[in-house]
C-alpha cells in the first residue's frame, strides 16, 4: 500500500488545504476543484480587504470612492492581479472551498478585537507557545476558546474516542459528526475558523508510547491542560509535566472547579496539591490504581466539596446511569476559564497554585436542602 497516499487521505479527514493562486500548480487545484462542479465555494475577499484597510486607518472615514482606491493601492503595491491575492482554503469534509486573506493579514484582522485585553506584544509573544490537550469532551471548549483568543502557536490534541449521541449534552457539534473522532470534529472547528493555527492531532489518545512525543515533539509543551476521565493518564501525565516542569491546568465542571499545578515554578510540589500523600510515593500510585482507583478518585476530587447532586450521581453510577454527569453550561465555564488562566500563565502573570472555586450557586447564596 501506498503509505504516502494513505496518510494524505487521513489528514484530509481534518486537515484544511491550502492553496496559493501565486503558485502555478496551486492555481491548476484551485481551477479544478472549481470546476469540478462537486464544492461551494465562497470568495468573499473583497469584504476582508475592506476591513482590513478601515482597521489600518482607525481615525479615518472612508467614502466608497477612497476605499475603492486604498484597496487599489494594496494590489498596486504587491504588483498582483487582484485574482492573485488571498489564499484559498479547500475544506474536503465540507467539500467547500473559501478565499482569505493571506496568513499575516489574516491574522491581524481575525484578532483585531483582542486589542487591548492582549497587547501587540503579548499576542506575538503567545504566537511562540505550544499547548496540549488531553481531553476533549471538556477539552471541547478549551480548545476552541484557545483557539478564538490565538493564545497559541500550536494546539496538540489528545483523544481516542468517537462522539456519541449522549456526549452532545455538551460537545457543540452537528448530528453530521456521531461516529467521528472527537479530536478530528476540534481539528475541523479550529481550521474552520483559522486554516493557518497549527493543531497537532493525536487520534489514538495517550499511552506510554506517545507520551513524550506529546509532550515534546517539534518542541517541548509550555503547558499542559488535562481533561481526560482516565484516572491512570491523569496521573502519568502530571508525573511527566513535573519531571519536565510544566504547568498543568484542569477544569472539573462541577462548582466551577480549577486545578493549577505550577510544576514549572515549583518542580517538586507534590501532583494535586498534595491530595494523595496517604496513598504513599507518586512514583507507585499506578501501581496499586487496581486495587484503590475509586478510593484515589474520591482523595484528589475532594469528595466532601463536590456538589450535592454530583455526589449523589456516584451513588447511582453501575445502577442508573454510566458516567458522571456534566452539563453544557458547566463546560463552557470551564473551557473559558481555563483558556483565561492558560493566556496568564503563558504571558508570565502571577497564577499560584492551587484549587481555586468559581461556583455560581455559592455566588447568589443558592444551597439546596
Amino acid at each position: 500500500m501506498d503509505n504516502s497516499k494513505k496518510d494524505d487521505e487521513f489528514d484530509q479527514c481534518y486537515k484544511p488545504i491550502i492553496l496559493n493562486p501565486r503558485d502555478e500548480k496551486d492555481l491548476v487545484k484551485i481551477k479544478n476543484i472549481k470546476d469540478s462542479g462537486e464544492v461551494m465555494v465562497f470568495d468573499t475577499f473583497d469584504q476582508q480587504l475592506s476591513e482590513l484597510v478601515k482597521i489600518s486607518h482607525p481615525s479615518k472615514k472612508f467614502t466608497l470612492e477612497e476605499l475603492g482606491e486604498k484597496k487599489a493601492e494594496y494590489y498596486h503595491f504587491s504588483g498582483l492581479k487582484p485574482g492573485l491575492r488571498g489564499n484559498w482554503i479547500y475544506y474536503p469534509w465540507r467539500k467547500t472551498m473559501v478565499r482569505i486573506l493571506e496568513e499575516e493579514d489574516f491574522i491581524r484582522l481575525r484578532t483585531i478585537r483582542n486589542r487591548y485585553k492582549i497587547t501587540d506584544e503579548e499576542q506575538r509573544q503567545l504566537y511562540s507557545k505550544t499547548v496540549g490537550i488531553i481531553g476533549l469532551s471538556v477539552g471541547q471548549s478549551v480548545a476552541i476558546s484557545i483557539a478564538m483568543e490565538r493564545c497559541v502557536g500550536e494546539l496538540r490534541i489528545a483523544d481516542f474516542d468517537t462522539l456519541d449521541l449522549s456526549n452532545m449534552n455538551r460537545i457543540r457539534t452537528g448530528l453530521y459528526s456521531l461516529g467521528i473522532k472527537k479530536s478530528w470534529i476540534v481539528a475541523r472547528e479550529i481550521a474552520e475558523m483559522d486554516p493557518y493555527l497549527k493543531v497537532t492531532l493525536f487520534s489514538s489518545g495517550i499511552n506510554d508510547k506517545n507520551l513524550n512525543d506529546f509532550f515534546n515533539l517539534n518542541g517541548k509543551l509550555d503547558l499542559l491542560i488535562e481533561e481526560c476521565d482516565s484516572l491512570p493518564i491523569k496521573i502519568l501525565s502530571r508525573l511527566k509535566a513535573k519531571e519536565a516542569g510544566i504547568p498543568v491546568l484542569m477544569d472539573t465542571s462541577d462548582r466551577g472547579m480549577i486545578d493549577i499545578e505550577r510544576f514549572d515554578i515549583i518542580p517538586k510540589r507534590p501532583i494535586f496539591h498534595g491530595f494523595l500523600k496517604p496513598f504513599g510515593e507518586e512514583s507507585h500510585l499506578l501501581e496499586i490504581l487496581p486495587e484503590k482507583g475509586r478510593e484515589i478518585m474520591m482523595a484528589l476530587l475532594q469528595y466532601d466539596n463536590l456538589s450535592k447532586r454530583v455526589k449523589y450521581s456516584f451513588s447511582e453510577l453501575g445502577k442508573s446511569i454510566t458516567s458522571w454527569p456534566q452539563l453544557a453550561s458547566s463546560v463552557f465555564m470551564g473551557g473559558a476559564a481555563c483558556c483565561h488562566y492558560a493566556r496568564m500563565i503563558l504571558l508570565g502573570q502571577k497564577v499560584e497554585s492551587g484549587r481555586y472555586y468559581i461556583d455560581l450557586d455559592e455566588i447568589i447564596n443558592f444551597y439546596e436542602g
